[in-house]
């Protein structure tokens, strides 16, 4: 079984090429199912909208993660509620939406947990994510409830998203950090099975600083006066995210490889 996880969709360049090579990453790379990160993919670069949600899902997202920018569009709200394939991190408090869930892979009898999970330093105020990590383990139980668990761990820090990924080893598929917009280059599986990644990076245009107008962005490390409000860079974007082969009976993983398709990361390929 062939999963693939996606970094951060950011703004319209993130969205556009999504749109454009998902499908055919889909069929080439005979993907069983497919979790993305989608709280940056609005045009400014924060949240998520309705039509980023269809897009996502018509391109072939099977479920849709987040982070601390979950609600920066309102509108989301009016749809997670009846939208189970839409997740909010587990620890982040809300009366709306949820933390995690149980999915049908398509053609497949097998069954996905996908659990969005946000770290504590550093970021939005929300719940030990420790104490979450623990309560949503003891409810899903790898080859138990599911085939496979996949954790997106959205956090600022490696060390809280390396430490995520030991609790979590032997006990799901994979562990992937997503929030820094970089790709980490230390894949691989962990002592007891579980796939693991600091960060997969985000989808969007690397002639950027994480995603936002480079020229802007230094404007305002430099304190310059005229700098603006950030706003995304829409060049050529990369799709940045890691593909995971599971063992069927155990529900660990036996690869993780990168995939970095296009832009201006295209050459690591």
């Amino acid at each position: 079984m062939r999963l693939l996880v996606l970094g951060d969709v950011f703004g319209k360049s993130g969205i556009d090429v999504i749109v454009k090579q998902l499908p055919n990453i889909i069929k080439n790379k005979k993907i069983d199912f497919v979790v993305i990160n989608g709280e940056n993919a609005a045009d400014s670069g924060v949240g998520i909208t309705n039509k980023n949600v269809e897009d996502l899902f018509n391109a072939g997202a099977d479920v849709i993660t987040s982070g601390n920018h979950v609600w920066d569009q309102s509108e989301i709200m009016k749809i997670i509620d009846k939208e189970k394939r839409i997740l909010r991190p587990m620890n982040l408090v809300s009366d709306h939406g949820r933390g995690y869930g149980i999915f049908k892979i398509k053609k497949h009898e097998k069954k996905v947990a996908v659990i969005n999970l946000m770290g504590n330093v550093f970021m939005k105020k929300s719940q030990n994510v420790f104490d979450s990590a623990k309560k949503v383990s003891e409810e899903i139980k790898l080859k138990e409830n599911a085939d496979f668990v996949i954790v997106d761990m959205h956090g600022e820090i490696t060390s809280e998203k390396t430490a995520m990924g030991f609790f979590f080893d032997g006990k799901a598929t994979m562990v992937v950090g997503t929030h820094t917009h970089v790709p980490t280059s230390d894949h691989r599986i962990m002592d007891g099975g579980t796939a693991f990644q600091t960060d997969l990076g985000m989808c969007g245009d690397y002639n950027s600083i994480i995603g936002m107008n480079k020229e802007n962005s230094l404007k305002r490390f430099l304190n310059d006066p005229t700098a603006k409000k950030h706003f995304p860079s829409n060049g050529e974007a990369t799709i940045c995210g890691a593909m995971v082969d599971a063992n069927e009976e155990t529900g660990l993983a036996k690869s993780i490889e990168p995939l970095i398709f296009g832009g201006k990361l295209n050459q690591r390929n």
